[in-house]
Order: structure tokens, then sequence, then C-alpha cells
């Protein structure tokens, strides 16, 4: 049993953002109907590292469950078909330009006419409405516009990409999880579907902290500031002794008393010193030093075990190498292994890990068009010769 058996949902979506929402709804047991162009298919396809099966790592790891079916929505039998999924789907994703969908009369009042409780999410890179919304827009866009990749790099370089050109993505996919498992709720109470309507910049700004109140109480402009964090010290990265770095995050003074302990001197903590935050804060680069010239002449691994020690959190700046070595990471099952079309693939396994009704992958991501015969016969009823008719002409 999974917790969203029977919860049907079409993903109509490209790239990584609606589908990601796809990939987490399927985990847990959603059946999902991906929808693609004959011929030519999602674009992550051959988004990433290609392997031999004509698809890249990316793809087959993040279509994970999901059946392909592909459709020409220019044609009207194309959009026929469509419409017949429709009837009986609980989830409609897709991550076009706002207007695309209505082009090919799929509007949301077309789907609600169609399927009153059919749910639409859309992603884009602006939301539906407001002056950008028809313009075209990446993750890393989105990381611009949003405001993190201004605060991402050191004060004295450039913005930089912040860990992942895709994290955008990942996060609104998250968000469209959120937002049609909310609508579904809603939808036993009230009886019908409803839009959710997801921008991509507006999931990575949500995740700013107090941002937005520091600049409208204070006029306060975050900068950047490295590995460092604006309200807390020392809270950062450093280097050991044998080149390993350690993060360190030291939130308040307790933390500090603690963290002084480590480091043999305990009178760094003392309230004409280091005590207080404001003073730590006063005195950033001080702190930092001090803690800096510590943790180099220790090794990493001894930095880490004197911080548990004394119950400061503190971890390794990992790697991947390093994460697929790592205890941890093994005994979780974080990194599982599953067939694929090119043998045993290692990738992310799923996450949140539910007691009663986890998660599953079921097969890694589908050759193209791979399971349109069976939901065209399963689903809508046609025959093969029917499916044949449709082949031959390019609808799907």
């Amino acid at each position: 049993m999974h917790a969203l058996d029977g919860i049907k949902v079409l993903d109509l979506g490209t790239f990584i953002a609606g589908p990601f929402c796809a990939t987490v709804l399927g985990e847990f047991g959603a059946e999902i109907i991906k929808i693609e162009r004959p011929g030519v298919g999602d674009h992550l396809r051959r988004f990433g590292t290609e392997t031999e099966c004509g698809d890249t790592l990316v793809w087959l790891s993040e279509a994970r469950n999901k059946r392909s079916v592909t459709l020409d929505l220019t044609d009207p039998r194309g959009q026929q078909i469509l419409r017949e999924l429709i009837a009986d789907a609980d989830i409609v994703i897709e991550n076009f330009r706002p207007g695309v969908m209505e082009r090919f009369g799929f509007g949301f009042d077309e789907i609600h006419a169609i399927n009153p409780r059919t749910i639409m999410l859309r992603v884009s890179a602006y939301g539906q409405s407001g002056p950008n919304r028809d313009l075209p827009g990446f993750a890393r866009v989105a990381h611009a516009f949003s405001g993190l990749a201004y605060l991402a790099g050191e004060p004295d370089g450039p913005p930089v990409t912040p860990g992942s050109t895709s994290l955008a993505d990942y996060m609104t996919g998250l968000y469209g999880v959120i937002g049609v498992l909310t609508a579904l709720q809603a939808r036993e109470r009230t009886g019908h579907g409803q839009v959710v309507d997801l921008a991509l910049y507006e999931t990575i700004f949500r995740a700013l902290d107090e941002l937005a109140p520091a600049f409208q109480q204070f006029g306060f402009v975050r900068e950047r500031m490295g590995a460092d964090t604006v309200n807390v010290t020392p809270h950062s990265h450093y280097q050991a002794a044998d080149g390993g770095w350690v993060a360190i995050a030291c939130s308040h003074d307790d933390m500090f008393v603690r963290l002084a302990k480590a480091m043999g001197d305990p009178d760094l903590a003392s309230p004409d010193l280091f005590g207080p935050k404001a003073a730590r804060l006063k005195a950033r680069d001080e702190v930092n030093s001090l803690v800096s010239g510590w943790v180099g002449s220790l090794s990493r691994d001894e930095v880490i075990k004197r911080c548990v020690d004394a119950e400061v959190p503190a971890g390794p700046l990992y790697s991947i190498a390093d994460i697929f070595d790592d205890p941890q990471y093994l005994h979780r099952g974080t990194i599982t292994t599953a067939e694929s079309r090119i043998g045993p693939l290692a990738v992310p396994d799923v996450i949140p890990a539910l007691s009663d009704t986890p998660g599953e992958i079921r097969w890694l991501g589908r050759e193209l068009g791979s399971d349109t015969d069976s939901v065209l016969q399963e689903l809508l009823a046609r025959t093969p010769s029917e499916i044949a008719t449709l082949r031959a002409d390019g609808v799907i």
C-alpha cells in the first residue's frame, strides 16, 4: 500500500520543476502518465550526462515511476485523447509559458469543464499573472531574480551559482507537491479542483529568511558573505590542517561557551570578550580568525570529534566521493541502486520515510513512448488497429 494509490496524474511538463512534482507523487503511489511529443520527448532526456540508452542520467533518475506516452497536441486526435485522459485524472501538471495550454485548448476552464475534480498545477518562470508572466526563464534566472544569486559568493567577488543551477526547479517541484496535496484535501470538502499557480522565483524567495522584513524595517541590504551567516558567528567553513573542511554552526551564546571550551580557551566566551552575540558580530573577523587558527592546527576528524564531544554542531564538507563512503548515508539508504536501461544505477532514494506507507522506486526513466499502447488500450479502449493508424499518422 502506498499513500497516494489511486491518484492519477498527467505530467505534461518538461525539464525539471513540474515533472519533479510528478516524480515525488509517483514515489508515493500515484499513477503518473508522462505526455511527450512523438519522436522528440521531454528535453530532460537530453539534459545531463548522456548514456548508451539514448537518455541522460538525469532522465533515468528523475523520470522514475512514470509511464511514457507520446501525443501530438497540435493534432485534433491527440487533443481528443488528452481530453479522455483528463476525464479520469486527479491532477494535471504543466510548466509551459502562460497561454500555451490555452492555445492547445486546455486552460483550466476547459479542463474544469471536462472534469470538475481535476487539480491543475501551473509552473512558470514568473507565474500566471503580472508584467513578467510571458517572459521565459529557467532556474538560473530565478536564482538571480529572487535575490539568492546576489548573496552567493565572496564579499569582494562576483555573484556565483548557489551550488546547483537546478535548485529553483527542485524547490518549485516540492512546493508543487504541497500545493496539489493541499488542493486534494480541499477537494474532499468542496468536491472540485482548483489551480495551483507557482513561479520559479517565488519558491526561492520564500526561503530567504528575514531578507524582506530586514529591508522593510531597517533598509538593510544583505551583501555577499562567502560562507558566513549574517546574524551569528562563528557560523562558517574552516579548513583543517590536513586540508579537509569543517562546517561549524554556533548559533547562540551557550553554544559559543561550549565551542570555547572545545578550543581550550573558555575565557573567549566571557562577557567582556566574545560571550554576547553582539560582541561576536562586532568582532566577526577576529572571532573567525581565532576559530580558523584552532581548526587549522588539527585534522578535520579531530576538530569534528572535539566539537561533537562538546555538543557543538559540526560536520565535514563532502564531495560526492565522500558521500558514497559515509556510513550514515549507507545506513539510511540515502543512495539506492535501481535497475535501469543501462544496468544498475545509483540514484537518490525516496524521501521522506513514512513508517506505514513508504514510497518506492518501481522503475527508472523509460524509453520514449514505451507505454503508449498499453495506456491507450487499458485506459481508453483503443484497438490495436486504431493505435496503428494513430502511429502511422504521427499522432503518437
